[in-house]
C-alpha cells in the first residue's frame, strides 16, 4: 500500500503492489472506532440473555482489544511486506527508526516528528500533527481527551504488530495533550534467560 508516486522497487509492474487513495484511508480510520463500538454493543446484546450487560469499562475494553488487534495485524503485514528487501535489523533502535520513518510514512504520509529514548528500552514517539486528528475538534478539552483516546488504539496496535514482526515484544501507550498531536510510549519487554 502506498500513497506516493510509485518508485522502484514498489512500482505498478510489481504484482503485489496495491495503491490506495488517501481520502479512503482517512475515512476508514474515522469509521473504525464507531464500528468497533457497534460490534461491542452487538456482542453485548447477544450475551444479554446469558450474562448481565457489560458495564461501560468492559465495553471500552472490548473496543480497545478489537482496535488493537486490527492494528497489530496491519503492523505485522506492513513490516513483512516492506522490510523484505532490506538487510536484517541488528539493533532495536534501527527497528524503531524504521518504524518512525518508513512504516509511519506509509500509513500516515509523514514521518514521526520526534523520537526520544532512555537507551533502556523506553522510546517516546511524538507526532505533532497526527493525521487522524487533523480534522477533529471538540467543544471542551475534557471532552476531547476522552473522545479521541479510542482513535489512538489502532496506531498502538500497528506499532506493537510492526515491532513483533521484527522480533521485539513491547507495550505501547498513547496519549494526547491537545489536538492534533499524539505521543506514543513504547516499552520493550526483555525476556529473562
Amino acid at each position: 500500500m502506498s500513497f506516493e508516486t510509485p518508485l522502484p522497487p514498489y512500482n505498478a509492474s510489481d504484482p503485489h503492489a496495491t495503491f490506495l487513495n488517501s481520502s479512503c484511508f482517512d475515512l476508514l480510520l474515522i469509521e473504525m472506532v464507531p464500528f468497533a463500538h457497534r460490534l461491542a454493543e452487538q456482542s453485548t446484546a447477544e450475551r444479554a440473555a446469558v450474562t448481565p450487560r457489560l458495564d461501560e469499562e468492559e465495553q471500552r475494553e472490548a473496543v480497545f482489544r478489537r482496535l488493537d488487534h486490527l492494528g497489530y495485524r496491519v503492523g505485522q503485514g506492513l513490516v513483512e511486506r516492506f522490510s523484505r528487501d532490506r538487510p536484517r535489523f541488528t539493533d532495536t533502535l534501527d527497528m524503531i527508526k524504521f518504524l518512525c520513518k518508513d512504516i509511519w510514512t506509509l500509513v500516515f504520509r509523514k514521518q514521526i516528528d520526534n523520537l526520544k529514548t532512555n537507551h533502556r528500552g523506553v522510546y517516546v514517539l511524538t507526532d505533532h500533527s497526527f493525521r487522524p486528528f487533523a480534522r477533529m475538534s471538540m467543544a471542551s478539552p475534557s471532552e476531547t481527551l476522552a473522545r479521541v483516546q479510542p482513535f489512538l488504539w489502532f496506531p498502538c496496535g500497528i506499532i506493537r504488530g510492526a515491532l513483533a514482526s521484527m522480533g521485539i515484544e513491547a507495550t505501547v501507550q498513547a496519549e494526547t495533550a491537545e489536538l492534533p498531536g499524539a505521543t506514543f510510549q513504547i516499552k520493550t519487554i526483555t525476556t529473562k534467560s
